[in-house]
C-alpha cells in the first residue's frame, strides 16, 4: 500500500511526533509498504491516510474523509489529545475519533481515559527504542538525567526543583537536555541553572549525545503531567535505566500499575526522597534496575511494528464495514 503519515511537526523538527512518524515510516516500509510524512494534505492519492493528533489533525482528518471516502484512516491519540484537548475542545477531538476507522493509543491504559463509545476501534501500539550501552565510570557523582523539551506538559524544571531538598551529602546531579518551548522557559531553565549547583541544562542535544547521556546516568526523571506514551521510557528500558516517573496514566500505563519508582506529581520533595533512595539504596536502585529491565522486551522494533500492522488491519476492516453496513 501507499501510506501518508500527517504529523504537525516539519523535517528536521526533533519533536517527539515527528520521530514516531519517521520511525513507523521505516517500519512500514520494512513490511512493504510505500510511506510518504507530510505535514499537510497532499494531492496524491494513497490507500491508507495516518493521522497524528486527533485535535491538531481534525481539519486535516475531517477533509481528507470527506474527499477520499474510501480510504481507510487511523488517528493517533496523543497525550494532549487524551488529557487536555478532549476536555477543552471536546466536539473536535471526539469527531476526529468517530471520523477514524481506527484509533492508536500508545499506553496501556488509554482505552480508560477516552470514551467507551470509541474503545472498540482502539489499538495499542508501544514506541520502540534501540539499545544503549551503559558508560558509567564517574562513581563519585550520580548523574541523573531528564529529557525531553522545556514545556508545561513535562513540568521540565521539577528535577531540578528537587535538588534544593536533597541533604547536603548527596551526589545527586541532574542534567536536563531539551529545546525551551517559550522565552519564558528559557529563563526559567538558566536563573535554575544560575542558582542550583547540581543542575545543568544541556540545551537541545543530538542523537549521539542524548544517548551519551543516558548511558552515563544512573537514573532517568520523567516528570511530566500529562503524557500520551513516552518514549524516554521505551528508550530507558532498552538501556537498562532506572525511571522515576510521575505518578500519571500514561506512564503507569508503561510501567505498570505497580511500579515502585512513582512520585506524587508535581511534588520536588516526594522526588528528592526517592532520588536520595535510589541514590543510597543499591537495593532500590536494582529494584528499580531489574523492572526497567524485564520490560525492555515490549520496547522492540519489531513489536511496534507488529502492533502497528494490526492497527492498519483493523483500519482497513472497520472501513469496509462502513462503506458496507449491514442492513
Amino acid at each position: 500500500m501507499h501510506i501518508q503519515i500527517l504529523t504537525p511537526a516539519p523535517p528536521g523538527s526533533r519533536a517527539g511526533n515527528r520521530a514516531t512518524a519517521e520511525r513507523w515510516a521505516t517500519l512500514l516500509e520494512n513490511a512493504g509498504h510505500r510511506v510518504s510524512v507530510i505535514t499537510g494534505l497532499s494531492s496524491e492519492d494513497c490507500d491508507l491516510f495516518i493521522a497524528l493528533h486527533a485535535w491538531r489533525s481534525h481539519e486535516a482528518i475531517r477533509d481528507f474523509r470527506r474527499t477520499n471516502p474510501a480510504v481507510p484512516v487511523i488517528a493517533v491519540l496523543t497525550g494532549t489529545d487524551i488529557y487536555h484537548h478532549q476536555f477543552e475542545y471536546p466536539d473536535d477531538t471526539h469527531k476526529s475519533m468517530a471520523l477514524a476507522d481506527s484509533l492508536i493509543g500508545l499506553h496501556h491504559g488509554v482505552a480508560d481515559d477516552i470514551p467507551e463509545a470509541y474503545r472498540s476501534k482502539l489499538m495499542t501500539v508501544v514506541q520502540s527504542a534501540g539499545l544503549i550501552t551503559p558508560s558509567r565510570t564517574d562513581d563519585h557523582y550520580f548523574d541523573v538525567c531528564v529529557i525531553g523539551h522545556l514545556r508545561d506538559e513535562k513540568d521540565s524544571l521539577r528535577a531540578a526543583l528537587a535538588c534544593h531538598y536533597l541533604p547536603e551529602i548527596s551526589r545527586v546531579r541532574v542534567f536536563n537536555a531539551g529545546n525551551p518551548h517559550s522565552e519564558s522557559w528559557q529563563r526559567q531553565a538558566e536563573a535554575e541553572q544560575a542558582r542550583n549547583p547540581r543542575f545543568q541544562w544541556l540545551g537541545e542535544l543530538d542523537k549521539q549525545a542524548t544517548d551519551a547521556l543516558m548511558a552515563r546516568s544512573r537514573v532517568m526523571v520523567i516528570s511530566s503531567v500529562m503524557e500520551g506514551g513516552a518514549n524516554v521510557v521505551s528508550e530507558a528500558c532498552r538501556a537498562g535505566l532506572p525511571i522515576i516517573a510521575s505518578d500519571i496514566p500514561g506512564n503507569r500505563g508503561l510501567l505498570g500499575t505497580n511500579y515502585p519508582g512513582y512520585f506524587r506529581v508535581k511534588d520536588e520533595q516526594h522526588l528528592a526522597e526517592l532520588l536520595y533512595r535510589a541514590e543510597s539504596s543499591p537495593d532500590y536502585l536494582s529494584q528499580l534496575q531489574q523492572w526497567v529491565a524485564k520490560l525492555a522486551g515490549e520496547f522492540v522494533p519489531e513489536a511496534e511494528q507488529a502492533a502497528l500492522l494490526r492497527a492498519i488491519e483493523v483500519a482497513i476492516a472497520n472501513s469496509k464495514k462502513r462503506l458496507s453496513p449491514e442492513d
